[in-house]
């Protein structure tokens, strides 16, 4: 079997195109998960009690529903039911950010919890106010043992967005499914979309798997 790689070098700006929307959906999503799954994880543990079970309920419905039902959801009925025109590219941001934003507060309610008590009691012995101690003294030693954890979130976010391509979102896999179409050579395209995502997400995790070991001791208590 003979390999083909001209439609790539031919098509590079066109695929290029789907790169940098692909980096822009990933860096959208994991921010905005983060945030809201850290808001959610803060909530769950020291919101009042009236909020707490529509906090677990939101997470665990979310964990048991497929991302992929999440995006189709989102982009065809919530226009409908809200009354308002939504692009695919924003469509994609709200869906995955919804779904990946509890697993992020799981994660951050674990590594909170992780975190002895008696440093809560010290810290209100101390004179300073809850939010004081969960600011000053939890959430640091928290946030070094969540690393690991936030780097495969990470990963797994970006993985993620290739599924944006079902509603039509112009990311790097929608584009290398439609010069697969059109060259037809599916398995150079294929190939070479997954070296592409492996070259972005390699670097990733061993980053913050080095960063983690360089730091670990901050989360040791």
């Amino acid at each position: 079997m003979e390999f083909d790689y001209s439609p790539i070098l031919e098509n590079w700006r066109y695929l290029l195109g789907g790169f940098g929307i692909t980096l822009g959906l990933s860096a959208l999503t994991v921010v905005a998960s983060l945030l809201l799954g850290l808001a959610l994880a803060m909530a769950r543990l020291y919101g009042p009690r009236w909020l707490r079970w529509p906090v677990v309920f939101y997470i665990d419905s979310m964990r048991a529903i497929p991302v992929l039902v999440v995006l189709v959801w989102t982009f065809f009925a919530m226009p409908l039911l809200l009354g308002i025109s939504m692009s695919t590219f924003s469509a994609a941001v709200i869906a995955l950010t919804a779904h990946i934003a509890p697993f992020v507060a799981e994660i951050v309610r674990s590594g909170v919890e992780s975190v002895r008590p008696g440093q809560t009691s010290a810290g209100l012995a101390l004179g300073m106010s809850r939010a004081q101690v969960v600011r000053h003294l939890i959430l640091p030693q928290a946030l070094v043992r969540m690393m690991p954890s936030f780097g495969s979130v990470i990963s797994i976010t970006i993985k993620d967005t290739a599924i944006a391509a079902v509603i039509a979102v112009p990311e790097y896999m929608k584009r290398s499914e439609t010069l697969a179409g059109q060259t037809y050579h599916p398995v150079e395209i294929f190939t070479f979309a997954m070296l592409v995502y492996f070259v972005i997400l390699f670097p990733i995790t061993r980053c913050v798997d080095m960063a983690y070991r360089r730091w670990a001791f901050l989360g040791r208590s």
